[in-house]
Protein backbone atom coordinates (compact mmCIF):
# COMPACT_ATOMS: atom_id res chain seq x y z
CA UNK A 1 0.00 0.00 0.00
CA UNK A 2 1.48 3.34 -0.88
CA UNK A 3 2.25 6.48 1.75
CA UNK A 4 -0.86 8.76 1.52
CA UNK A 5 0.64 12.40 1.96
CA UNK A 6 -1.13 14.04 5.33
CA UNK A 7 -2.88 16.51 3.10
CA UNK A 8 -3.53 16.77 -0.30
CA UNK A 9 -2.16 19.82 -2.15
CA UNK A 10 -5.90 21.66 -2.92
CA UNK A 11 -6.37 21.22 0.83
CA UNK A 12 -2.74 22.76 1.74
CA UNK A 13 -3.01 25.67 -0.83
CA UNK A 14 -5.97 27.04 0.94
CA UNK A 15 -4.05 27.54 4.07
CA UNK A 16 -1.56 29.07 1.80
CA UNK A 17 -3.37 31.35 0.13
CA UNK A 18 -4.97 32.35 4.08
CA UNK A 19 -1.33 33.24 5.40
CA UNK A 20 0.36 35.02 1.85
CA UNK A 21 -3.34 37.01 2.69
CA UNK A 22 -3.27 37.55 6.14
CA UNK A 23 0.84 38.44 5.13
CA UNK A 24 -0.48 41.32 2.66
CA UNK A 25 -3.33 42.85 5.39
CA UNK A 26 -0.25 43.27 7.75
CA UNK A 27 1.97 45.23 5.61
CA UNK A 28 -0.95 47.36 4.26
CA UNK A 29 -1.62 47.54 7.86
CA UNK A 30 1.72 49.23 9.15
CA UNK A 31 2.01 51.21 6.00
CA UNK A 32 -1.59 52.86 6.72
CA UNK A 33 -0.57 53.40 10.31
CA UNK A 34 2.61 54.85 8.61
CA UNK A 35 1.27 57.15 6.66
CA UNK A 36 -1.24 58.11 9.17
CA UNK A 37 1.99 59.03 11.20
CA UNK A 38 3.20 61.27 8.69
CA UNK A 39 0.28 63.21 8.21
CA UNK A 40 0.50 65.09 11.15
CA UNK A 41 4.00 66.07 10.75
CA UNK A 42 3.77 69.56 9.61
CA UNK A 43 7.16 69.59 7.74
CA UNK A 44 5.83 67.03 5.31
CA UNK A 45 2.76 69.27 4.16
CA UNK A 46 4.13 70.33 1.18
CA UNK A 47 4.87 67.06 -0.26
CA UNK A 48 0.82 66.31 -0.54
CA UNK A 49 -1.61 66.48 -3.24
CA UNK A 50 -3.21 69.73 -3.99
CA UNK A 51 -5.77 70.75 -6.57
CA UNK A 52 -8.10 73.45 -5.14
CA UNK A 53 -6.47 75.98 -3.83
CA UNK A 54 -8.88 77.73 -2.09
CA UNK A 55 -8.87 79.92 1.48
CA UNK A 56 -7.55 77.75 3.53
CA UNK A 57 -9.64 77.62 7.21
CA UNK A 58 -8.57 75.95 10.06
CA UNK A 59 -8.08 72.41 11.13
CA UNK A 60 -10.99 71.25 13.23
CA UNK A 61 -12.10 67.42 14.15
CA UNK A 62 -13.50 66.85 10.44
CA UNK A 63 -10.52 67.79 8.87
CA UNK A 64 -8.77 64.93 11.09
CA UNK A 65 -11.47 62.31 10.41
CA UNK A 66 -10.63 63.07 6.41
CA UNK A 67 -7.10 62.78 6.92
CA UNK A 68 -7.99 59.27 8.74
CA UNK A 69 -9.87 58.22 5.94
CA UNK A 70 -7.20 58.93 3.60
CA UNK A 71 -4.81 56.58 4.96
CA UNK A 72 -6.69 54.28 7.28
CA UNK A 73 -8.36 52.41 4.04
CA UNK A 74 -4.73 51.68 2.66
CA UNK A 75 -4.77 48.51 4.79
CA UNK A 76 -7.27 46.87 2.63
CA UNK A 77 -5.69 48.19 -0.52
CA UNK A 78 -4.82 44.78 -2.02
CA UNK A 79 -7.73 43.17 -0.64
CA UNK A 80 -10.85 45.58 -1.51
CA UNK A 81 -8.73 47.94 -3.56
CA UNK A 82 -12.16 49.43 -4.88
CA UNK A 83 -13.68 50.41 -1.83
CA UNK A 84 -10.38 51.33 -0.59
CA UNK A 85 -10.67 53.68 -3.98
CA UNK A 86 -13.85 55.27 -2.98
CA UNK A 87 -13.49 55.82 0.10
CA UNK A 88 -9.70 57.71 -0.09
CA UNK A 89 -11.03 59.27 -3.17
CA UNK A 90 -14.30 60.38 -1.34
CA UNK A 91 -12.38 61.99 1.84
CA UNK A 92 -9.87 63.81 -0.77
CA UNK A 93 -12.37 65.47 -2.81
CA UNK A 94 -14.21 66.73 0.38
CA UNK A 95 -11.01 67.76 2.01
CA UNK A 96 -10.34 69.76 -1.17
CA UNK A 97 -13.50 70.69 -1.22
CA UNK A 98 -13.50 72.23 2.35
CA UNK A 99 -10.30 74.22 1.53
CA UNK A 100 -8.69 72.29 4.84
CA UNK A 101 -4.71 72.27 4.65
CA UNK A 102 -2.67 70.21 2.84
CA UNK A 103 -1.40 66.84 4.36
CA UNK A 104 0.52 64.04 3.71
CA UNK A 105 -2.49 62.10 4.08
CA UNK A 106 -3.46 62.97 0.55
CA UNK A 107 -0.49 60.77 -0.87
CA UNK A 108 -3.49 58.59 -0.03
CA UNK A 109 -4.82 59.00 -3.03
CA UNK A 110 -1.79 58.15 -4.76
CA UNK A 111 -1.24 54.55 -3.75
CA UNK A 112 -4.91 53.46 -3.65
CA UNK A 113 -5.22 54.37 -7.26
CA UNK A 114 -1.63 52.45 -7.99
CA UNK A 115 -3.44 49.84 -5.72
CA UNK A 116 -6.83 49.78 -7.92
CA UNK A 117 -5.22 49.34 -11.17
CA UNK A 118 -2.37 46.82 -10.07
CA UNK A 119 -5.14 44.99 -7.80
CA UNK A 120 -9.10 45.02 -9.18
CA UNK A 121 -9.78 42.31 -10.74
CA UNK A 122 -13.96 42.75 -11.83
CA UNK A 123 -15.42 45.95 -13.23
CA UNK A 124 -12.05 47.41 -13.88
CA UNK A 125 -13.68 49.89 -16.97
CA UNK A 126 -16.68 50.49 -14.72
CA UNK A 127 -13.86 51.96 -11.81
CA UNK A 128 -12.13 53.66 -14.15
CA UNK A 129 -15.12 55.43 -15.84
CA UNK A 130 -16.72 56.36 -12.11
CA UNK A 131 -13.58 57.30 -10.68
CA UNK A 132 -13.20 60.19 -14.02
CA UNK A 133 -16.89 61.03 -13.49
CA UNK A 134 -15.84 61.87 -9.65
CA UNK A 135 -12.90 63.86 -10.75
CA UNK A 136 -15.25 66.12 -13.10
CA UNK A 137 -17.15 66.54 -10.53
CA UNK A 138 -15.03 67.54 -7.92
CA UNK A 139 -13.43 69.90 -11.03
CA UNK A 140 -16.71 71.78 -11.18
CA UNK A 141 -17.02 71.94 -7.62
CA UNK A 142 -14.28 73.62 -7.41
CA UNK A 143 -14.38 76.08 -9.91
CA UNK A 144 -17.86 76.95 -8.22
CA UNK A 145 -15.91 77.39 -4.84
CA UNK A 146 -13.79 79.99 -6.67
CA UNK A 147 -10.68 77.36 -7.36
CA UNK A 148 -8.23 79.68 -8.96
CA UNK A 149 -7.35 76.60 -11.24
CA UNK A 150 -8.01 76.54 -15.16
CA UNK A 151 -8.58 73.62 -17.29
CA UNK A 152 -5.36 72.71 -18.39
CA UNK A 153 -4.47 72.55 -14.83
CA UNK A 154 -7.25 70.04 -14.12
CA UNK A 155 -6.54 68.23 -17.39
CA UNK A 156 -2.86 68.18 -16.04
CA UNK A 157 -3.82 66.80 -12.66
CA UNK A 158 -6.20 64.12 -14.47
CA UNK A 159 -2.93 62.97 -16.48
CA UNK A 160 -1.07 62.26 -13.67
CA UNK A 161 -3.24 60.32 -11.88
CA UNK A 162 -3.86 58.34 -14.73
CA UNK A 163 -0.71 57.66 -14.85
CA UNK A 164 -0.34 56.40 -11.36
CA UNK A 165 -3.53 54.11 -12.60
CA UNK A 166 -1.28 53.14 -15.79
CA UNK A 167 1.49 52.04 -13.37
CA UNK A 168 -0.82 49.61 -11.57
CA UNK A 169 -2.52 48.10 -14.45
CA UNK A 170 1.08 47.63 -16.04
CA UNK A 171 2.25 45.89 -13.30
CA UNK A 172 -0.79 43.85 -12.80
CA UNK A 173 -0.52 42.66 -16.94
CA UNK A 174 2.93 41.92 -16.55
CA UNK A 175 2.19 39.87 -13.35
CA UNK A 176 -0.66 37.87 -14.84
CA UNK A 177 1.38 37.47 -18.12
CA UNK A 178 4.45 35.73 -15.80
CA UNK A 179 1.72 33.27 -13.96
CA UNK A 180 0.13 32.55 -17.21
CA UNK A 181 4.11 31.80 -18.66
CA UNK A 182 4.23 29.80 -15.62
CA UNK A 183 0.90 27.68 -15.66
CA UNK A 184 2.03 27.35 -19.54
CA UNK A 185 5.39 25.74 -18.47
CA UNK A 186 4.40 23.63 -15.64
CA UNK A 187 1.52 21.66 -18.07
CA UNK A 188 4.57 21.74 -20.64
CA UNK A 189 6.85 19.84 -17.67
CA UNK A 190 3.99 17.58 -16.74
CA UNK A 191 3.16 16.85 -20.82
CA UNK A 192 6.71 16.19 -20.68
CA UNK A 193 7.16 14.01 -17.44
CA UNK A 194 4.35 11.84 -18.58
CA UNK A 195 5.96 10.91 -21.86
CA UNK A 196 8.81 9.51 -20.18
CA UNK A 197 6.95 7.73 -17.62
CA UNK A 198 5.11 6.33 -20.34
CA UNK A 199 8.43 5.54 -22.45
CA UNK A 200 9.77 4.22 -19.15
CA UNK A 201 6.94 2.01 -18.53
CA UNK A 202 6.83 0.56 -22.01
CA UNK A 203 10.44 -0.33 -21.95
CA UNK A 204 10.01 -1.93 -18.80
CA UNK A 205 6.74 -3.99 -19.65
CA UNK A 206 7.98 -4.39 -23.39
CA UNK A 207 11.63 -6.14 -21.54
CA UNK A 208 10.11 -7.99 -18.90
CA UNK A 209 7.18 -9.22 -20.43
CA UNK A 210 8.92 -10.60 -23.77
CA UNK A 211 11.67 -12.27 -21.68
CA UNK A 212 9.09 -14.09 -19.68
CA UNK A 213 7.21 -15.29 -22.53
CA UNK A 214 10.53 -16.45 -23.88
CA UNK A 215 11.41 -18.03 -20.57
CA UNK A 216 7.90 -19.59 -20.09
CA UNK A 217 7.97 -20.78 -23.59
CA UNK A 218 11.60 -22.74 -22.74
CA UNK A 219 10.54 -24.15 -19.21
CA UNK A 220 7.23 -25.74 -21.28
CA UNK A 221 9.77 -26.94 -23.75
CA UNK A 222 11.96 -28.61 -20.93
CA UNK A 223 9.18 -29.57 -18.86
CA UNK A 224 8.71 -32.58 -22.01
CA UNK A 225 12.45 -32.99 -22.94
CA UNK A 226 13.97 -32.31 -19.60
CA UNK A 227 11.97 -32.33 -16.82
CA UNK A 228 15.14 -32.58 -14.50
CA UNK A 229 15.83 -28.79 -16.15
CA UNK A 230 12.73 -27.09 -15.97
CA UNK A 231 13.22 -25.95 -12.65
CA UNK A 232 15.47 -23.18 -14.21
CA UNK A 233 13.52 -22.20 -16.65
CA UNK A 234 10.56 -21.63 -14.38
CA UNK A 235 12.73 -19.77 -11.86
CA UNK A 236 14.44 -17.09 -14.68
CA UNK A 237 10.56 -16.25 -15.27
CA UNK A 238 10.04 -15.50 -11.61
CA UNK A 239 13.70 -13.88 -11.15
CA UNK A 240 12.39 -11.75 -14.38
CA UNK A 241 8.90 -10.85 -12.61
CA UNK A 242 11.03 -9.83 -9.46
CA UNK A 243 12.78 -7.40 -11.68
CA UNK A 244 9.73 -6.36 -13.18
CA UNK A 245 7.94 -5.49 -10.08
CA UNK A 246 10.72 -3.47 -8.91
CA UNK A 247 11.58 -1.33 -11.31
CA UNK A 248 7.52 -0.17 -11.47
CA UNK A 249 7.90 0.09 -8.22
CA UNK A 250 10.17 2.84 -8.72
CA UNK A 251 7.95 4.04 -11.29
CA UNK A 252 5.07 4.53 -9.22
CA UNK A 253 7.33 6.32 -7.00
CA UNK A 254 8.06 9.06 -8.88
CA UNK A 255 4.10 9.29 -9.34
CA UNK A 256 3.60 9.66 -5.77
CA UNK A 257 1.77 12.86 -5.30
CA UNK A 258 4.30 13.35 -2.88
CA UNK A 259 7.56 12.61 -4.18
CA UNK A 260 8.46 11.12 -1.11
CA UNK A 261 9.74 7.44 -1.99
CA UNK A 262 11.26 8.87 -5.65
CA UNK A 263 15.08 9.51 -4.17
CA UNK A 264 16.67 12.97 -5.50
CA UNK A 265 19.31 10.65 -6.66
CA UNK A 266 17.85 7.38 -7.62
CA UNK A 267 20.68 6.12 -9.82
CA UNK A 268 22.55 6.41 -6.38
CA UNK A 269 20.14 5.27 -4.49
CA UNK A 270 19.91 1.79 -6.46
CA UNK A 271 16.48 1.62 -7.63
CA UNK A 272 16.67 3.02 -11.05
CA UNK A 273 18.63 1.37 -13.60
CA UNK A 274 21.99 2.23 -14.27
CA UNK A 275 24.70 1.15 -16.13
CA UNK A 276 26.06 -1.23 -12.92
CA UNK A 277 23.37 -2.96 -14.04
CA UNK A 278 23.57 -3.50 -17.48
CA UNK A 279 25.28 -6.95 -16.71
CA UNK A 280 21.92 -7.89 -15.20
CA UNK A 281 20.11 -7.60 -18.58
CA UNK A 282 22.91 -9.33 -20.70
CA UNK A 283 22.69 -12.31 -17.66
CA UNK A 284 18.72 -11.90 -17.95
CA UNK A 285 18.46 -12.60 -22.05
CA UNK A 286 21.29 -15.18 -21.71
CA UNK A 287 18.53 -17.07 -18.95
CA UNK A 288 15.81 -16.75 -21.81
CA UNK A 289 17.63 -18.68 -24.30
CA UNK A 290 19.69 -15.66 -26.28
CA UNK A 291 23.06 -15.68 -26.74
CA UNK A 292 24.56 -12.63 -25.73
CA UNK A 293 28.38 -11.70 -25.67
CA UNK A 294 28.95 -8.92 -23.14
CA UNK A 295 32.36 -6.71 -23.27
CA UNK A 296 32.69 -3.40 -21.39
CA UNK A 297 35.83 -1.41 -22.08
CA UNK A 298 36.92 2.31 -20.32
CA UNK A 299 36.83 3.18 -16.86
CA UNK A 300 33.03 3.42 -15.95
CA UNK A 301 32.54 7.03 -13.73
CA UNK A 302 29.05 7.32 -11.98
CA UNK A 303 26.91 9.73 -14.16
CA UNK A 304 24.14 11.82 -13.95
CA UNK A 305 20.87 9.89 -13.78
CA UNK A 306 19.48 11.12 -17.19
CA UNK A 307 22.75 9.85 -18.70
CA UNK A 308 22.83 6.61 -16.63
CA UNK A 309 18.92 5.37 -17.24
CA UNK A 310 19.36 6.57 -21.27
CA UNK A 311 22.38 4.09 -21.75
CA UNK A 312 20.34 1.60 -19.89
CA UNK A 313 17.03 1.50 -22.32
CA UNK A 314 19.37 1.56 -25.30
CA UNK A 315 21.05 -1.59 -24.25
CA UNK A 316 17.22 -2.79 -22.50
CA UNK A 317 15.46 -1.95 -25.93
CA UNK A 318 17.88 -3.31 -28.36
CA UNK A 319 18.14 -7.05 -26.54
CA UNK A 320 14.04 -7.19 -26.72
CA UNK A 321 13.99 -6.96 -30.01
CA UNK A 322 16.50 -9.08 -30.42
CA UNK A 323 14.38 -11.82 -28.35
CA UNK A 324 11.72 -10.79 -29.99
CA UNK A 325 12.51 -10.76 -33.67
CA UNK A 326 15.59 -12.84 -33.57
CA UNK A 327 15.50 -15.50 -30.91
CA UNK A 328 18.17 -17.73 -30.35
CA UNK A 329 20.86 -15.12 -32.66
CA UNK A 330 23.75 -14.66 -31.45
CA UNK A 331 23.79 -11.00 -29.85
CA UNK A 332 26.91 -8.70 -28.98
CA UNK A 333 26.72 -6.10 -26.18
CA UNK A 334 29.59 -2.78 -26.46
CA UNK A 335 29.77 -0.91 -23.68
CA UNK A 336 32.46 1.46 -24.05
CA UNK A 337 33.01 4.39 -21.31
CA UNK A 338 35.11 7.30 -23.30
CA UNK A 339 36.30 10.71 -21.44
CA UNK A 340 33.55 12.35 -23.75
CA UNK A 341 30.91 9.87 -24.78
CA UNK A 342 29.76 6.97 -23.64
CA UNK A 343 29.73 4.49 -26.91
CA UNK A 344 26.96 1.57 -27.06
CA UNK A 345 26.75 -1.00 -29.72
CA UNK A 346 23.99 -4.07 -29.83
CA UNK A 347 24.79 -6.49 -32.48
CA UNK A 348 22.16 -9.21 -33.79
CA UNK A 349 23.19 -11.84 -36.08
CA UNK A 350 20.96 -12.62 -38.78
CA UNK A 351 18.10 -11.51 -40.78
CA UNK A 352 16.11 -9.26 -38.65
CA UNK A 353 13.18 -6.96 -40.33
CA UNK A 354 10.77 -6.99 -38.36
CA UNK A 355 12.20 -3.85 -36.52
CA UNK A 356 12.82 -1.65 -39.19
CA UNK A 357 9.62 -2.17 -41.13
CA UNK A 358 7.72 -1.05 -37.66
CA UNK A 359 6.33 2.51 -38.20
CA UNK A 360 6.85 5.03 -35.12
CA UNK A 361 4.47 5.81 -32.67
CA UNK A 362 2.47 8.92 -34.10
CA UNK A 363 1.47 9.73 -30.64
CA UNK A 364 5.13 10.53 -29.50
CA UNK A 365 7.27 7.42 -30.28
CA UNK A 366 7.90 4.07 -28.43
CA UNK A 367 10.72 1.67 -28.83
CA UNK A 368 13.45 2.74 -30.84
CA UNK A 369 12.18 6.05 -31.72
CA UNK A 370 11.21 7.12 -28.19
CA UNK A 371 15.20 5.94 -27.26
CA UNK A 372 16.22 8.44 -30.08
CA UNK A 373 14.00 11.04 -28.84
CA UNK A 374 15.69 10.30 -25.52
CA UNK A 375 19.10 10.28 -26.42
CA UNK A 376 18.93 13.53 -28.69
CA UNK A 377 17.97 15.23 -25.50
CA UNK A 378 21.26 14.29 -24.22
CA UNK A 379 22.81 16.00 -26.80
CA UNK A 380 23.66 12.46 -28.02
CA UNK A 381 22.87 10.42 -31.51
CA UNK A 382 21.48 6.97 -31.72
CA UNK A 383 21.36 4.61 -34.59
CA UNK A 384 19.75 1.67 -36.04
CA UNK A 385 19.29 -0.47 -38.38
CA UNK A 386 20.27 -3.56 -40.66
CA UNK A 387 24.03 -4.45 -41.01
CA UNK A 388 24.80 -5.04 -44.60
CA UNK A 389 26.24 -8.51 -43.71
CA UNK A 390 23.12 -9.49 -42.35
CA UNK A 391 21.55 -8.69 -38.92
CA UNK A 392 20.42 -6.07 -37.32
CA UNK A 393 22.62 -3.42 -35.00
CA UNK A 394 21.75 -0.42 -32.40
CA UNK A 395 24.45 2.14 -31.57
CA UNK A 396 24.30 4.80 -29.01
CA UNK A 397 26.53 7.90 -28.30
CA UNK A 398 25.59 9.78 -25.44
CA UNK A 399 28.03 12.84 -23.97
CA UNK A 400 29.16 11.66 -20.60
CA UNK A 401 28.08 13.85 -17.70
CA UNK A 402 29.84 12.67 -14.53
CA UNK A 403 28.47 13.51 -11.22
CA UNK A 404 30.42 15.90 -9.46
CA UNK A 405 32.16 14.57 -6.02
Amino acid sequence: MSRQAPWSAPLFRAPLAWWQERDAFLKDGVLALVLTALAFVPTLSNLGGQIGDLNERPANALSVGLVLAQTLPLAVRRRWPAACLAVVAGAFAVHQALGFATTFASVGLYLALYSAGAHQVRFRHGLTAVASAGYAVLAVVLDRLGSPQSIPDYLAYYLALAAIWLVGSTVRTRRTEEAERRRLAAEVATAAERARIARELHDVVTHHVTAMVVQADAAQFLLTSAPDRAGEGLSAVSDTGRRALTELRYLLGVLEATGESAPADPARAGRAPTLGRVADLVEQARRSGQPVEFSERGERRPQLVDVELAAYRVVQEALTNAMKYAAGMPTRVLLRHGEEHIEIAVTTEGPVVAPVTRKPDPAGGRGLSGLRARVRMLDGELEAGPRREGGFEVCATIPSKPLQE
